[in-house]
């Protein structure tokens, strides 16, 4: 079972609401429940063995009233403020039923193979099919199709509608996603009640969720408290090596070695530092990052200059309950971060013609400060893709390539929302590779980007670069439990540079070849 960690300033241990969470639930009225709706007093739900539809209180789940299910196989339950809607895959069909006795008004012929989730928004049906992984909207009047998108991930059950987006349950995934009826975007994940998650509705203020494996009804919260979630906590000591190796004929004159010193945050908190090899002083940047600084001088042919830092920290998943409606403008952005993360550098170049044109392309007319980031993202995913090249070239040069390393898209991604208006930095990272004691010498870094109401939000353009639109939505406002964060930077540090972690400023005689090497070993302390 997952440990879920909550914090808020000045009270770390109290437990908030979030969304997905568990208000209340009560049995099924039938063994193989599917179907789910609200009809703005009570809940529907069809049940495919006994050939029903039950309407239920959602107060206790006490049965009101049922009536025959229209075909052989009832799946997916839509209200439409008078009539139920029902998806029959065996059949290919789609009824609409009038509650009162079960009469069937209209037949629709289904437009994909397998319709197994229905929601009404006012005006159409949406449909969730398992065999096309779409998500279709459909007209009531002859099944024809408006819109479609790819399904969030690879076998959508429940669908409903919430007045501004769609929620989305996935029976292998064992998750539920909030969807943008605009775009097609995931926007928010979270976890499933239950182990097989068909129907879904909501009720103006709570989405229900029919489970059929455990035969339970659940009442969940949204909007409801926490802006984040942590999750799965790893504790461990992280030792970070620098170490440069003079392979002569010349002496290294002289070397300047920083390791980036990480600090609590959101996903992480650093119980306690170890210098195994004490650094000559300490050094912070213009961007307030700190650095443990060693100096090296007249390093000999054959000699090893290392520099060891031992951390133990405790790093935790978080994931982000992001509503873009409750999100302002740019102009709503403290000025001081504006300030701060607007400005220009030479691996950005915010204004060179590529970067502009790109950011008309991407986000048009957008104000909301989370859809001009999202936007940026998804245009960055569409144009470009990862491969590991070496070098860090201009983000202008990058996105006309169209291809690039994590820090390559992240100078893109910075560079865009930085045109846009949108603060963005980069953070980098030591990473968990496959199993808990794991070496890293590959690292990762990533963008976080301001969002007023938020603050800072993870956003990972080259992790989220999956055909997925969950996959995508994991990388923008979530994190895994796997880095530990070193470095925070807006670019161009006086003792980083454009590096992160680690970074070197080496004198040598001529004629002299030296090697550096920088990795990080993860030590487990809890077993997971």
């Amino acid at each position: 079972m997952k440990k879920l960690f909550f914090f808020i300033l000045f009270l770390p241990f109290l437990i908030f609401p979030y969304t997905g969470e568990v208000a209340k639930s009560f049995n099924t009225p039938g063994p193989c429940s599917t179907g789910l709706t609200f009809d703005g007093k009570n809940i529907w739900v069809a049940d495919r063995k006994l050939g029903k539809i039950f309407c239920i209180s959602p107060e206790n789940g006490k049965i009101l009233k049922e009536i025959k299910a229209p075909g052989n196989w009832p799946m997916g339950l839509a209200w439409d403020g008078k009539y139920l809607w029902n998806a029959d895959p065996k059949a290919r069909k789609i009824f609409k039923i009038d509650p009162k006795d079960g009469t069937i008004v209209r037949i629709v012929d289904a437009p994909t193979p397998s319709p197994r989730g229905l929601a009404w928004d006012g005006k159409y049906l949406w449909c969730a099919d398992n065999a096309l992984d779409k998500v279709m909207q459909i007209s009531p009047y002859d099944g024809t199709t408006i819109i479609e998108y790819k399904s969030p991930a690879g076998d959508p059950r429940g669908i409903t509608y919430d007045g501004k987006y769609l929620w989305i349950s996935d029976r292998i995934t064992d998750e539920i996603y909030m969807m943008d009826t605009a775009s097609g975007s995931v926007i928010i994940i979270t976890d499933a009640p239950g182990p097989f998650t068909r129907g879904l509705a909501f009720d103006e203020k709570y989405l229900w969720a029919v489970d059929y494996q455990n035969d339970k009804i659940y009442k969940l919260k949204v909007r409801d408290g926490e802006k984040y979630l942590l999750e799965n906590e790893r504790e461990a000591n992280i030792t970070l090596t620098h170490r440069i190796r003079n392979y002569g004929p010349g002496r290294i004159l002289k070397a300047d070695v920083h390791i980036a010193l990480p600090l609590d945050r959101v996903s992480q908190k650093v119980l306690n530092t170890e210098y195994i090899v004490p650094p000559t002083d300490f050094v912070t940047d213009q961007w307030g990052q700190k650095t443990a600084h060693y100096t090296y001088k007249n390093i000999k042919p054959g000699e090893i200059a290392e520099s060891v830092v031992k951390f133990h920290a405790k790093v935790y998943g978080v994931k982000y309950f992001v509503y873009p409606d409750e999100i302002g403008t740019v102009r709503d952005i403290p000025k001081d971060i504006k300030k701060k993360y607007l400005q220009d550098s030479d691996k950005y170049q915010i204004n060179h013609p590529a970067i502009k044109k790109a950011v008309k392309e991407a986000i048009g007319d957008e104000t909301n400060a989370y859809w001009i980031a999202r936007k940026i993202y998804n245009y960055i995913l569409k144009h470009m893709y990862y491969e590991l090249s070496g070098g860090w070239n201009t983000a202008p040069t990058v996105l006309t390539r169209g291809n690039g390393s994590c820090s390559e898209y992240s100078f893109v991604f910075i560079s865009m929302c930085r045109s846009a208006g949108i603060p963005a930095k980069y953070v980098g990272s030591v990473v968990v590779r496959g199993d808990d004691a794991s070496i890293d010498d590959v690292f990762h870094r990533w963008v976080e980007i301001y969002l007023p109401g938020y603050g800072w939000l993870p956003v990972d353009p080259s992790g989220g670069d999956k055909p997925s639109p969950r996959d995508q939505a994991r990388c923008f406002g979530s994190l895994s439990n796997r880095f530990l964060i070193t470095t925070d930077s807006g670019g161009n540090s006086k003792t980083l540079g454009w590096y992160y972690n680690t970074n070197e400023f080496i004198t040598t005689q001529p004629d002299t070849k030296y090697e550096v090497e920088t990795f990080a070993e993860w030590e487990p302390i809890k077993q997971r």
